[in-house]
């Protein structure tokens, strides 16, 4: 095989990273615009839930969104009896916020942070081999 050839293959092989990585570049920022809506829209259920449920409504309900994560083997809502307690409404609503913010964002840094290690290998290949021309 010729090195016209070698470098053909080469090209044709970085243009598809460059592709996927573009793609998944786009996919993170419509994950990321997805989960935003609908952090907000939870915020917006929750608060309605929140000032029209009764304290045994709301207490009733943990119950069972806590067992149905049970059975799911979800472990996020270990703390719900904790977050929730006697306090009623005020305790919900600060462990729907602290429960949000901790589940939503971390999915999505882990995938920011594989991003930018991909994004990175990609600078430094291209820093120690940029393309002529």
């Amino acid at each position: 095989m010729s090195g016209q050839d070698n470098n053909a293959q080469w090209d044709s092989l970085w243009q598809e990273y460059s592709k996927s990585l573009e793609n998944w570049k786009t996919l993170f920022e419509q994950m990321q615009k997805a989960s935003a809506e609908m952090q907000s829209k939870f915020n917006e259920v929750w608060e309605k839930a929140t000032a029209e449920s009764s304290n045994d409504t709301l207490k009733s309900f943990g119950e069972n969104w806590q067992r149905a994560m049970t059975e799911t083997n979800m472990r996020a809502f270990e703390g719900w009896q904790k977050g929730l307690g006697d306090t009623g409404k005020s305790s919900f609503a600060q462990f729907a916020d602290s429960w949000q913010k901790s589940l939503g964002t971390s999915g999505l840094d882990q995938m920011n942070a594989y991003g930018e290690m991909m994004m990175k290998f990609a600078d430094t290949w291209n820093s120690m081999w940029p393309k002529p021309g």
